[in-house]
């Protein structure tokens, strides 16, 4: 477990928080159709529900958008002490030899880093393309089960319902979707400015202790 120890802990995590979600979410949903008179639905129901699939799905698809954008920026663009970030004039894709392909690799690199072709370019870019990837299936899923729900409301008030291409220019939708990426924004902005003045001593994701504020890609 020692060296997978990080992704174990954080999978497990992910389940726990996903677990006391739906657990949540289900007592909500029961006070809702206590209120409005409804049958109580069992808990399976209610986690296959597109009630429970937007709620999830629209907070996925922010946070790959947030991964997606960031590993894009951080190969063009620099931030002066951060560790976050590449050194100032390291901008840019890196040449062979700093990426050890083609003629530089060694015995240990992955086979497609080796060859040229399309399989190179594919592999040369597979972090960015599933990021981008998660986070369309997600915005899509996200939409798909926003207008279900939202139907649902605008036939309890009487109301007609809407298209999927209605939906996706309403303003229900844009909610959903605008409320989790500014958050994403911000979160990302705040560690990359942070840790270049503050410390976290033993985290790669901090400079070392005593490294100058000014000093850009380094960890601790």
């Amino acid at each position: 477990m020692g060296k997978h120890a990080l992704s174990i802990a954080f999978g497990v995590i992910f389940l726990l928080a996903l677990v006391g979600q739906s657990i949540a979410g289900y007592q909500v949903f029961l006070e809702e159709q206590s209120s409005h008179g409804g049958d109580p639905a069992p808990y399976l129901e209610f986690i296959t529900s597109s009630q429970f699939l937007v709620d999830v799905s629209e907070n996925w698809q922010s946070e790959y958008l947030q991964f997606f954008l960031y590993i894009f920026a951080t190969i063009w663009l620099v931030q002066q002490g951060s560790p976050e970030s590449k050194k100032p004039g390291e901008e840019g894709l890196g040449t062979d030899e700093e990426q050890m392909v083609h003629e530089h690799a060694v015995a240990t690199s992955p086979a497609w880093a080796k060859i040229r072709g399309w399989k190179h370019t594919l592999f040369s870019n597979s972090l960015l393309l599933v990021m981008g990837a998660i986070f369309l299936l997600s915005w899509l899923a996200q939409s798909l089960a926003g207008v279900v729900v939202f139907n649902e409301e605008q036939l309890a008030h009487g109301e007609d319902p809407v298209t999927w291409l209605q939906y996706l220019a309403s303003a229900d939708f844009w909610n959903r979707t605008l409320q989790n990426w500014q958050s994403e924004f911000l979160a990302v902005g705040s560690m990359v400015v942070l840790s270049i003045y503050l410390r976290q001593r033993g985290s790669p994701e901090s400079k070392p202790v005593g490294a100058p504020h000014g000093e850009s890609a380094v960890s601790g």
